[in-house]
């Protein structure tokens, strides 16, 4: 069995944890130069801020319900993020983190399941005081759906999806664009087709499903089914593409702005490179 631990709304965690007055309380996280929402509290999202709204389009609703604002701290959050990796990675064999807020752990040999990743909750909130959501299944694809109904849908945050009874009543009920790797562009295709769920989407013909959707989608709907096909990557793979991108905070009125711009952001291009151990053979702007 695999499970899945994901951090609560994270980068609006981290800034509650140096500010507990503000639990329960509306809390958005902007992108950098304040553009764009990137992260919500579960109290932002009820007063109906999207995730990637831009800021001045919802000062009305900042000002009516007093969410407090807060710019990006990639720094607390590395350290943060690190924080909680290791406390993970003391309580299990192997382990593959999977972005800055997600891990992948194996928990094979382990007795007592509900109860292991129960401590592992309990530990990180204890050691780091960041919550997490923790789903449990045979296959990656079905711990991403036992950690969406961990998170919506139970009061202790933890779900284990490893009854084949259990999972077809999960898929039946479990939206199709909630699925893991299925884009929005999937997603309508897939809907005017009328699938609209993860065990619809199961019922399709696996020549379709490759022709359609490509060999990333098949492996989707065979972990679906139970097959494992992606592995733990214990060690994380080079990066293929390095990005740095960012919005202006202001509007930028003369070359010598934008030059500078540029450069600055180069030069953190250059670095995650170097981290990487890497080269580049094409760079694009």
């Amino acid at each position: 069995m695999l499970a899945l631990a994901d951090c609560n709304n994270f980068y609006a965690s981290c800034e509650r944890l140096f500010q507990p007055q503000l639990k329960d309380k509306p809390v958005v996280v902007l992108s950098n130069n304040d553009g764009c929402v990137i992260a919500r509290s579960n109290e932002a999202k009820a007063v109906g801020i999207k995730m990637g709204e831009p800021a001045f389009k919802i000062k009305h609703l900042i000002e009516q319900n007093k969410v407090q604002v807060f710019s990006t701290n990639f720094a607390l959050y590395g350290d943060l993020s690190k924080r909680v990796m290791s406390t993970l990675r003391s309580e299990v064999k192997r382990m593959e983190v999977y972005s800055i807020d997600e891990a992948f752990m194996s928990l094979e040999g382990e007795g007592g399941l509900e109860e292991k990743v129960l401590m592992l909750k309990q530990k990180v909130a204890q050691h780091v005081g960041i919550p997490i959501s923790i789903g449990v299944a045979p296959t990656k694809a079905l711990c991403k759906v036992a950690n969406y109904i961990a998170k919506k849908h139970t009061k202790t945050g933890v779900f284990l999806l490893e009854d084949e009874k259990l999972i077809e009543r999960a898929l039946k009920w479990f939206p199709v664009e909630e699925l893991w790797g299925v884009g929005r562009r999937y997603a309508k295709k897939l809907k005017s087709m009328g699938v609209y769920t993860a065990w619809a989407l199961c019922q399709l013909d696996d020549n379709w499903i490759r022709r359609n959707l490509t060999v990333g989608g098949l492996k989707l709907v065979k972990e679906l089914k139970g097959e494992q096909c992606f592995p733990l990557e214990e060690t994380a793979p080079r990066k293929k593409n390095i990005c740095t991108a960012r919005s202006f905070g202001k509007e930028i009125a003369t070359l010598q702005e934008m030059k500078e711009a540029v450069s600055n952001h180069a030069n953190t291009c250059a670095k995650k490179l170097r981290k990487e151990k890497s080269a580049c053979n094409k760079l694009t702007l």
